[in-house]
């Protein structure tokens, strides 16, 4: 979709605030003529007609009035523009956040983590000028002018035509210089975006920096980006400043054209005073919403800027589409206990990328399942699956029986609880953290599920205990304290079926080990899917499956493995050699 007709889309969401906005603007645009003809009345009586004060109190009054209620439209104008600016903004926000968890973290996951925030904070304010200032502009800038000529052609109809001929060159001229600033504009957004992600990505590496002393280096690199950013900042401002030169200097020569014409007759004695004086106080006012149109184009081309990566994640295609089944079906696949079966799946992530092949394999409700095999034979491909973050190209996933396409994702993952090899922390209490697992749970729910996972040690030796503020990714702790805070939200949230995607990697012995007893007392009563990383997992699964490139070449217990496999039993020689994992 273009990006012009993206942001003109976003109008209809509040199609009545702008309306409002527009009609208050030109509400006031009358009583400006009105404005205009008292004071041209007052000014004539006291000059011209040689009344005092008291005979043009009248007029004065009306006056006092007029700007009483032009203040009150102008602050109500505001009012329903802000309204109209601020909705779309929520429901946009809304929107792209939506759409950034439909196509789930495998594509969302393509952009730098500072560019999707760019987009969806300074992004989406960008956009407040757009709606509030430049909309209502737009239609202000042909409905006031009119307006304004329906009292000025029957009273001076030259002056009439000078502004009707020279009206239109404003935006003429605005349009062609704004073309080199919308351009210029969408590249600064561009570098925005790149330097917050960059910037981020420091700031997140910081301690990696210090370890390699390589952070003076990068502070060098961002100084030299933003003096970059700075310099292209001024290149645009430049062309802005250009643009609103050129349009003040044909406003100002427009105004002193009919200035002149007037000033000519009256001196010759064609015109009246009161007339001339009524189309003279007009003038400016004729150009000035042409000239706050100049003013606030900018806004367009800065939205247009903005709107550019929105566009772009609104029009990224997710990986998942569902075909729900009737409700009865979908309640009956989940119902515990839950069994997963593989049918002839395969999945490709691109044309020619075969990540797997012809999977066959059932899972029975209550069983535990380990997955073991080289890097890149599949193993995160089948839990991505299950997790619907991708979906199958060839095959089915079926659910106690129902394909699993067919459930809504949303109720899916309600049945399923996930431990990620580097599960993420965010910023805030733990006890906020481990409420992810559940967000209604009481404390004393909450607290057993730490215990439950080990997290009641560490966590009561700190002087705030739950109530502790961690940093973004769990700064402040330990890889195993995060490890066992996952293994806490996965206890909250008693789901019937638990992923482990190498729970246990890169971690102590000490850690491993509390680990390895809370996974244990997890896994009761529950379908496990493990891919293994540790010999004591592996050996303490019901069935084990080694892949190797998207397919699986053996299944079965531990020991069957070990007596009748060799590549299994090469593995794991390999691993009680190193005394770690090669799996």
């Amino acid at each position: 979709m273009p990006i012009p007709t993206f942001l003109k889309t976003q109008k209809k969401l509040t199609e009545r605030w702008l309306q409002l906005s527009i009609g208050l603007g030109l509400l006031s645009g009358f009583l400006l003529i009105t404005q205009a003809w008292f004071l041209a009345q007052t000014v004539n009586g006291i000059i011209f007609e040689k009344q005092n004060l008291s005979d043009v109190q009248g007029w004065l009054w009306g006056l006092l009035l007029v700007f009483i209620i032009r203040a009150f439209l102008a602050w109500a104008s505001e009012q329903a523009a802000f309204q109209a600016s601020a909705r779309i903004k929520q429901q946009l926000r809304q929107r792209l956040h939506r759409h950034l968890q439909t196509i789930g973290v495998l594509q969302s996951g393509n952009q730098r983590s500072g560019e999707r925030v760019n987009t969806l904070v300074d992004g989406i304010e960008a956009l407040e000028n757009y709606y509030a200032r430049y909309l209502p502009a737009m239609s202000l800038v042909v409905l006031v002018p009119l307006s304004i000529l329906v009292f000025v052609f029957p009273v001076d109809w030259i002056s009439g035509l000078v502004m009707l001929g020279t009206a239109p060159l404003i935006p003429f001229f605005m349009i062609l210089i704004g073309k080199g600033t919308e351009n210029l504009n969408k590249k600064q957004w561009r570098k925005l975006a790149r330097m917050s992600a960059h910037f981020l990505d420091m700031i997140q590496g910081l301690t990696t920096l210090k370890i390699f002393n390589t952070s003076k280096h990068e502070a060098e690199v961002i100084a030299r980006i933003s003096d970059e950013y700075r310099r292209s900042t001024m290149s645009v401002l430049r062309v802005a400043f250009l643009s609103s030169l050129v349009l003040e200097f044909l406003a100002t020569i427009s105004i002193a054209m009919v200035a002149v014409l007037i000033g000519f007759r009256l001196f010759y004695g064609e015109m009246d005073f009161l007339l001339g004086f009524f189309v003279l106080l007009l003038a400016p006012e004729f150009y000035l919403p042409l000239r706050n149109m100049g003013t606030h184009y900018h806004a367009r081309m800065e939205a247009i800027g903005a709107a550019e990566q929105m566009v772009e994640i609104l029009e990224t295609p997710p990986l998942v589409t569902l075909n729900e089944a009737p409700k009865q079906t979908v309640k009956t696949a989940l119902t515990s206990p839950i069994a997963i079966r593989f049918n002839h799946v395969s999945f490709s992530y691109d044309a020619g990328r075969q990540a797997l092949d012809q999977i066959n394999v059932t899972i029975k409700a209550g069983q535990r399942i380990a997955l073991v095999g080289a890097s890149g034979a599949g193993k995160s491909t089948l839990a991505n699956l299950l997790l619907g973050f991708v979906q199958t190209t060839q095959g089915e996933i079926q659910i106690n029986g129902v394909n699993l396409n067919a459930i809504p994702i949303a109720q899916w993952r309600e049945q399923l609880a996930w431990v990620p090899q580097r599960p993420y922390l965010f910023h805030g209490s733990i006890a906020d953290n481990i409420r992810l697992g559940n967000q209604h749970a009481s404390d004393e729910v909450m607290k057993k599920a730490a215990k439950l996972a080990y997290c009641d040690g560490f966590i009561d030796a700190s002087t705030n205990q739950y109530n502790t503020q961690i940093g973004e990714k769990g700064e402040g702790l330990s890889g195993g304290q995060i490890q066992r805070i996952a293994l806490a939200r996965a206890f909250l949230k008693d789901a019937p079926v638990l992923i482990l995607d190498e729970a246990t990697a890169n971690l102590d012995k000490e850690s491993e080990a509390l680990i390895q007893k809370s996974i244990q007392q997890l896994s009761k009563n529950r379908t496990v899917i493990t891919i293994a990383h540790r010999l004591n997992t592996i050996k303490l699964s019901d069935q084990i499956i080694v892949m190797d490139k998207g397919r699986i070449i053996e299944t079965g217990t531990h020991q069957q493995l070990w007596d009748n496999n060799q590549a299994y039993k090469s593995m794991l020689e390999q691993f009680e050699g190193s005394q770690e994992s090669v799996l």
